[in-house]
């Protein structure tokens, strides 16, 4: 009788367990074999066998033996390649991000929008940052605010990609971004490592207040090189403290600033051959490694670029004619110009030895994104160029090669499994594969809805049931 009882429990559970749509790691190994390997770091493997166990590539080669308790997969006729990383993204971030006094009071800040108490949802005024500091959010740790109710993670995982560079959103200084996965039970699972770097956008006016500050560029620019001048002296005044503190007053602690100093990196904006010359200068100015990102005007810039040795990132929100345009209107030169070269700057950027990286910049849908890439192969770009400037390249400029970027022994299990190059027309994605957990994503996700249209950037949450589809045992 209590056999029974057990099976007929066993057989209700059963939907429960097939509503997850995925395999999850820590069950055994998972082989691929016989597929076409594009490790990235070294020479393809025409036919080899990548293994993988607890959410780590445990083996790769032609000649690897598939271990025993091995779950395998047929690699006839497919493609492996790193999981694709998104180099400058919001994936994961909330809609609606909890103001400061909220979530000092308590407020958990991985709550979904649709969840945020009656204080969260209606400040009674528009969150700045601290009162001395307006804007500044160097403090927001993007570790903090990731979850994984945000539908677009779904979205992407079917263009293959498996990791972003995730930054908060608002104010001048973003605050410290994380690298991050695009899966996981809870917030902090994705979490890769942290801080990456910190956001600079040079909004004005930002915030939606009706007094901004600063409200231009020059005063943002101003504004920036005082708190790093700040942080330079804060940084004295702690060296001095540590090194004779037995009669020093004891210097106040300055959470804007640590944010700041606890950054590797400073991203700064320059799609403008103009902006990129003076973000050149500033990043200089500031003494703190920095990376570029936009540079859709850098076809003026390649040679400046290339003496700098600077990383840059490249959005894949192409220069289009505006929707609304009137038909009569005659566009001007430069705008002409620019959605022309634009899309040919990373192949000049390849040719030039320069290290970039591709990012979102909102273009969120499969399709979406695999016509951006595509854009930029049409324009000159290799596939080889490209496939390393969304795995090994983002890797590399963020300093963590080590565990991400390429298929090699030891790296974190993020892989994309094609049947077909990367790319093409009627390619599709078999499996992806994040942390070890494998996700077959459906044909609808990869093939986008039919409205579908780029640019949204932070969705509501997901629905409680994934579309991804994976195979169970």
């Amino acid at each position: 009788m209590k056999k029974l009882c057990l099976l007929a429990a066993i057989a209700a559970a059963a939907p429960l367990f097939a509503q997850l749509n995925v395999r999850s790691e820590g069950r055994g190994a998972i082989a691929i074999k016989d597929a076409h390997v594009v490790t990235v770091s070294g020479a393809d493997m025409p036919k080899a066998t990548v293994v993988l166990r607890d959410g780590l590539i445990e083996d790769v080669g032609p000649s690897v033996t598939v271990p025993a308790d091995a779950w395998v997969i047929d690699g006839a006729g497919l493609t492996v390649y790193p999981g694709f990383i998104d180099a400058l993204s919001t994936w994961g971030i909330p809609a609606a991000i909890p103001p400061i006094a909220a979530r000092a009071a308590g407020a958990a800040p991985q709550n979904i929008p649709a969840q945020a108490s009656p204080a969260q949802q209606t400040p009674a005024q528009p969150d700045r940052g601290p009162e001395d500091r307006p804007q500044n959010y160097s403090f927001e740790r993007a570790a903090d605010l990731v979850t994984p109710a945000d539908n677009r993670l779904e979205a992407v995982r079917a263009a293959g990609f498996t990791t972003a560079a995730t930054f908060p959103n608002r104010g001048i200084l973003e605050g410290l971004g994380a690298m991050v996965d695009v899966a996981g039970e809870r917030g902090r699972d994705m979490v890769v490592i942290q801080p990456i770097g910190q956001q600079i956008t040079f909004r004005t006016g930002a915030g939606g207040m009706g007094r901004a500050f600063p409200s231009s560029l020059m005063g943002n620019i101003a504004y920036v090189r005082q708190l790093y001048l700040d942080l330079d002296q804060y940084k004295q005044v702690k060296e001095l403290y540590a090194a004779h503190p037995a009669g020093t007053r004891r210097p106040e602690y300055d959470h804007d600033l640590e944010g700041l100093a606890e950054s590797p990196r400073v991203l700064l904006p320059a799609d403008e051959a103009q902006q990129i010359d003076r973000m050149l200068h500033f990043g200089q100015e500031l003494k703190v490694p920095f990376v570029l990102y936009g540079v859709h005007e850098a076809f003026k810039r390649v040679e400046e670029l290339k003496q700098a040795n600077v990383p840059v990132l490249v959005s894949l929100k192409w220069p289009e004619k505006p929707k609304d345009t009137d038909p009569a209107d005659i566009p001007n030169y430069r705008d002409l110009q620019l959605r022309e070269q634009a899309p040919a700057v990373p192949g000049m950027f390849a040719k030039a030895g320069i290290r970039f990286a591709f990012y979102s910049d909102g273009v969120d849908t499969a399709p979406d994104l695999r016509k951006a890439i595509k854009t930029a192969i049409d324009a000159g770009l290799s596939r080889a160029d490209t496939i390393r400037a969304l795995t090994l390249n983002a890797a590399e400029i963020y300093g963590v090669s080590d565990r991400l970027g390429s298929i090699d022994k030891g790296k974190i299990a993020n892989l994309v499994v094609m049947r077909g190059d990367a790319f093409e027309e009627k390619t599709t994605i078999d499996y992806v594969f994040v942390d070890g957990r494998q996700f077959q994503p459906s044909k609808e996700a990869q093939q986008g809805p039919a409205e579908s249209a780029p640019g949204s950037r932070r969705p509501g949450p997901a629905p409680s049931e994934s579309a991804d589809k994976g195979d169970r045992n």
